[in-house]
C-alpha cells in the first residue's frame, strides 16, 4: 500500500471554476488525482491550494509555503493568466517567481506539472487592437514556462494551441474557463503524460461529462451576474493601460512598425531568462 500526495497550486483554472459539483468547484486537478493510484489499496491525498484571481506572487508567497509543508509527491503549478490581466505585468518578476517555486518543489523530489495556456484576449473574442497586447503577454509567459519546465524536468502540457481549444463545447459561458468537458480533457492529457513517466498508474479520468451541460439560459444568467463580476474584478486595473496599449498598437500598425512591439517583448523574455542564468552562476563565482 502506498500514499501519493498531490498538491495543486494556481488560480481559478486549477481551483476548478467552470466545473461545479454541488456548491463547490471540482476541476481538472481533482479529476486527475484519482488516476494517480494504481492499486485498490493505494490512496491519494489531494490538496487544492489554488485560489481564484491568484497571480504568480500569490503562488510564491502564500501557496508555495503551504504546499512545501505537505511534502507532495506530485505538484502542479499552473499560473500566469491573471498576471497578464494586470497593469503590474512584469515578465522578469514572473520568471523569477516561477523559478523559485519550481526549484523549491523539485528540490524536495516532487514531480512537477506545468502547462502553457491560451491567451485570454483570443478566448474572450476581443477586437484585434485589444487582443494583440494580451496575446503578446501570454506568449511571453508561455515562453518562460517552457524554458523553466525544461530546466527543472517538469511534466509539461502544451495547452496553448490546438484544435481542441477551439471546440466551443469544452468551454464554460465566460469563455475563459473550461466547462466540465474541458476540465476532463486537461485531466486526461496530464494523465497521459504522467503515465508515460510511470507516475500515473491508475485509471485515466473519463472524457465524458458526469453532469448535463448547463442550459444556454443558465449559462447566460451566470455570465450576466457572477461571470461579469469575475471579469470586471480582474480587469479594473488593467483597462486604462490596455486602452493605452491598444492605442500604441494602432499607431504602430499605421506606421508599419508592429514588428517592433514583438521584438521588444522577445527581448524582455530573453533578458528575464538571462537574469536567472546569471543568478545561478553567482554562488560559484563567489
Amino acid at each position: 500500500m502506498r500514499t501519493v500526495r498531490f498538491v495543486a497550486l494556481g488560480d481559478s483554472l486549477t481551483e476548478g471554476v467552470g466545473d461545479p459539483v454541488g456548491e463547490a468547484w471540482r476541476g481538472w486537478a481533482a479529476l486527475l488525482a484519482g488516476g494517480l493510484a494504481g492499486q485498490p489499496e493505494d490512496t491519494v491525498e489531494f490538496t487544492n491550494l489554488a485560489v481564484s484571481g491568484a497571480q504568480s506572487r500569490d503562488v510564491l508567497e502564500r501557496q508555495t509555503p503551504a504546499g512545501l509543508a505537505l511534502k507532495p509527491d506530485v505538484v502542479s503549478v499552473v499560473i500566469g493568466v491573471n498576471d497578464t490581466l494586470r497593469c503590474t505585468f512584469d515578465i522578469q518578476a514572473l520568471a523569477a517567481r516561477l523559478d523559485e517555486v519550481y526549484a523549491a518543489f523539485t528540490a524536495q523530489g516532487a514531480v512537477l506539472l506545468t502547462a502553457c495556456l491560451p491567451d485570454p484576449g483570443a478566448m474572450l473574442g476581443l477586437p484585434g487592437a485589444l487582443a494583440r497586447p494580451l496575446a503578446r503577454r501570454q506568449r511571453a509567459v508561455n515562453t518562460v514556462v517552457h524554458a523553466l519546465s525544461e530546466r527543472y524536468g517538469a511534466v509539461h502540457l502544451h495547452a496553448a494551441e490546438g484544435e481542441w481549444i477551439m471546440d466551443r463545447a469544452i468551454w464554460s459561458a465566460d469563455r475563459l474557463h473550461p466547462g466540465e468537458r474541458g476540465h476532463r480533457q486537461l485531466a486526461l492529457r496530464f494523465h497521459a503524460l504522467l503515465a508515460e513517466e510511470g507516475v500515473a498508474t491508475g485509471v485515466a479520468p473519463s472524457p465524458e461529462p458526469e453532469f448535463p451541460a448547463p442550459t444556454k439560459s443558465a449559462s447566460l444568467w451566470w455570465l450576466a451576474t457572477a461571470g461579469t463580476g469575475w471579469v470586471a474584478r480582474r480587469c479594473t486595473d488593467l483597462l486604462p493601460q490596455l486602452l493605452r496599449l491598444a492605442a500604441d498598437e494602432m499607431r504602430h500598425r499605421a506606421r508599419g512598425t508592429s514588428a517592433r512591439l514583438d521584438l521588444s517583448a522577445s527581448h524582455a523574455v530573453s533578458a528575464a531568462l538571462a537574469a536567472l542564468s546569471v543568478g545561478e552562476k553567482q554562488p560559484d563565482a563567489a
